[in-house]
């Protein structure tokens, strides 16, 4: 399969935000790409670095107008493309949702995400009510993706579900950075930190990895922080944790991967964790903590 990623510097103006990752979806497509995975929030800027009650304006129904414009686009690029949309549900009722459309331009599935945070400019529990559609892959003509959601990557839990219901690659649309008072070792050890967590997935679950960062300084509208660098650093990673490409930390990118799918197979033959994991042992797992 081989994988588009588009990792972009967001401004305030969603209309142009939309042109510029339409355009590029086109052009990965015209590279080859058969599944195109965009960026968490991709409409517009990260607003979860303050609390407004004004921005719930900006959500959106799925279906919706985002829908309708990238479900042209997916059909007539002929791609696989993964979504990230502020959905309103519900009047009060909000999710950081993901989209998946198949080359159709149908909706082949949704993902809502589980694993809200909530710290200095990460306020998402003001925006987002946790998902409740479980860790199930999406059906599509490529395969059964499993969709996940920033966050989500520092689970285990939530990766190794997605395999058991026998997803053939693990995909995370992300909007992570570091804040400007972070001193520039500890931004390095986030960084590879979150790199290293979802490699661990990969190796751990036999399975490639996909996550796509956005990129650039967004300022704190509020003045409260002094604003998130996003770390961009977008990669792919085969079944072994082996970083098959990485964007640029700074700059905006798109990149065509080939991922060997059936290289799964192997390694999962070589290393068969499913096999051996103590089941029989794993209740614990359900408690908060093991007093």
């Amino acid at each position: 399969m081989k994988v588009g990623i588009i990792q972009q510097h967001n401004t305030s103006d969603r209309v142009l935000n939309r042109r510029r990752l339409t355009e590029k979806i086109y052009q990965v497509a015209r590279e080859g790409a058969e599944l195109v995975v965009l960026q968490e929030l991709h409409e517009g800027l990260y607003f979860c670095q303050t609390e407004e009650v004004h921005t719930f304006d900006q959500a959106e129904t799925i279906p919706g107008d985002s829908t309708a414009h990238y479900s042209r686009v997916a059909e007539q690029a002929g791609v696989v493309l993964v979504l990230s949309l502020f959905e309103k549900r519900a009047t009060g009722l909000y999710h950081n949702t993901s989209v998946v459309l198949d080359k159709d331009g149908s909706i082949a599935g949704i993902y809502r995400k589980m694993h809200i945070p909530d710290d200095p400019a990460y306020y998402e529990k003001f925006y987002f009510t946790p998902g409740d559609l479980g860790f199930h892959p999406i059906e599509t003509s490529l395969g059964k993706l499993g969709v996940l959601v920033c966050w989500d990557q520092w689970y285990p839990e939530a990766a190794r579900l997605m395999a058991l219901a026998g997803a053939e690659l693990l995909i995370y649309p992300t909007a992570i950075g570091t804040e400007s008072s972070d001193p520039p070792e500890e931004q390095t050890r986030q960084r590879e930190a979150w790199t290293t967590v979802q490699r661990g997935h990969a190796v751990a679950n036999g399975l490639p990895v996909v996550a796509v960062n956005r990129v650039g300084y967004e300022q704190d509208p509020s003045g409260v922080t002094g604003g998130i660098t996003f770390w961009g650093q977008s990669f792919v990673a085969g079944p072994q944790g082996e970083v098959l490409e990485m964007l640029s930390t700074t700059e905006e990118a798109t990149a065509v991967v080939d991922i060997d799918l059936e290289r799964s197979e192997q390694v999962r033959r070589w290393w068969p964790f499913l096999r051996d994991r103590r089941i029989d042992e794993y209740d614990e797992i359900l408690k908060r903590y093991r007093d």
